[in-house]
C-alpha cells in the first residue's frame, strides 16, 4: 500500500467528519489530532485513524466534555496513564449537573404554566381593547425553589427592552 493511500490530506478529513478545516487545526493545536507530516506543499496530512479520533473527540463533547478535559484526559492515556476514574467523575459531576438544570426547567415549566392559567382567567374577564395588565402579574407569579419564574440562563440573556 503507498503512503498516500494511508494518509489524508485535511479537506478530506473535513468532509469526512462533517467539521471544518479550521476546527481540525484547532484540534491538531490543541494537541488532540497530530498530523503524521506536511506535503512539500505545506498540506497537513493525516493518518487514516485520525477520522476515528475526531469521532471520538466529537462523541467525548456531546456528553459534555470540554475540549480542555479531553486534551487532559488523553494525554494521560497517551502517557500509558489510567484516566478512566477521573473520566468517570467528570461524566458524574455532568450528569448531576443536568439533573439539576432538569429540574430547575421543571419547575419554570410548572410556574409558566401556572402563570398561563392566571392570564387566561385575566383575558376571560378583561373586555377586548382593555389592557389586562398581564405582566403586572409577575410581581405575584408563583416563585421556584431558586426563587425565579424563568430558569437562571433564560433570565441572564433576556433583552428588557424586549419586554
Amino acid at each position: 500500500m503507498a503512503s498516500s493511500d494511508r494518509l489524508v490530506r485535511i479537506g478530506s478529513l473535513a468532509r469526512q467528519s462533517g467539521l471544518s478545516p479550521d476546527t481540525l487545526r484547532h484540534y491538531e493545536r490543541l494537541g488532540l489530532l497530530k498530523p503524521v507530516r506536511r506535503t512539500q506543499a505545506g498540506y497537513r496530512e493525516y493518518d487514516a485513524s485520525a477520522l476515528s479520533r475526531v469521532v471520538l473527540v466529537q462523541r467525548a463533547l456531546d456528553c459534555g466534555f470540554t475540549l480542555a478535559e479531553l486534551v487532559g484526559v488523553l494525554r494521560k492515556r497517551e502517557r500509558g496513564e489510567a484516566p478512566c476514574r477521573r473520566v468517570r467523575e467528570l461524566v458524574a459531576t455532568k450528569l448531576e449537573r443536568a439533573e439539576r438544570e432538569i429540574e430547575r426547567m421543571r419547575e419554570s415549566c410548572d410556574a409558566l404554566r401556572s402563570t398561563l392559567a392566571e392570564w387566561d382567567r385575566r383575558l376571560a374577564h378583561t373586555p377586548r381593547g382593555r389592557q389586562a395588565r398581564l405582566l403586572d402579574h409577575l410581581e405575584r407569579a408563583p416563585r421556584t425553589r431558586s426563587g425565579s419564574v424563568w430558569p437562571k440562563r433564560a433570565r441572564a440573556t433576556r433583552d428588557v427592552r424586549a419586554l
